[in-house]
């Protein structure tokens, strides 16, 4: 885990789910995963959307800051598909789901409108990879 990570985990498990710096007021959830080779247990912060209706319902962006490849935790989401959130002081079991075609674009829409950032992220991967979107339903 990076340096970066920990702290933000850090952050986050000390003050009830918020962190600041570049996060600052961001809706924030460390994800639980498991390497699909290694075996090894793995927490990566990220930021989410919830869902308009329903609260056990998040979606997560694979952007990995725009670099040409996707994340590490996406591929070990997809192959589980389950994984445990800690969201604010809650933590709990998800199930996995890949968004695809206009509800994968709906919702990636939706957060580069909130987050520009992630329409900046977009623009670096045209062309070379589609950052997925996955659907974390509490199980």
């Amino acid at each position: 885990m990076s340096d970066f990570n920990a702290e933000v985990i850090e952050e986050f498990r000390a003050n009830e789910g918020r962190v600041g710096g570049p996060f600052a007021g961001a809706p924030i959830v460390l994800v639980h995963h498991r390497g699909r080779r290694s075996g090894k247990e793995n927490i990566a912060p990220m930021m989410y959307l919830p869902h308009e209706t329903d609260d056990d319902v998040i979606y997560v962006f694979a952007s990995k800051g725009g670099a040409p490849q996707h994340p590490d935790w996406y591929h070990n989401l997809v192959a589980s598909g389950q994984a445990t959130v800690e969201r604010g002081t809650d933590t709990y079991a998800v199930n996995v789901r890949e968004l695809t075609g206009t509800e994968r674009d709906q919702r990636y829409d939706q957060q580069a409108r909130l987050y520009p950032g992630f329409a900046e992220y977009a623009e670096k991967t045209a062309g070379i990879r589609t950052i997925p979107v996955l659907e974390l339903t509490r199980a």
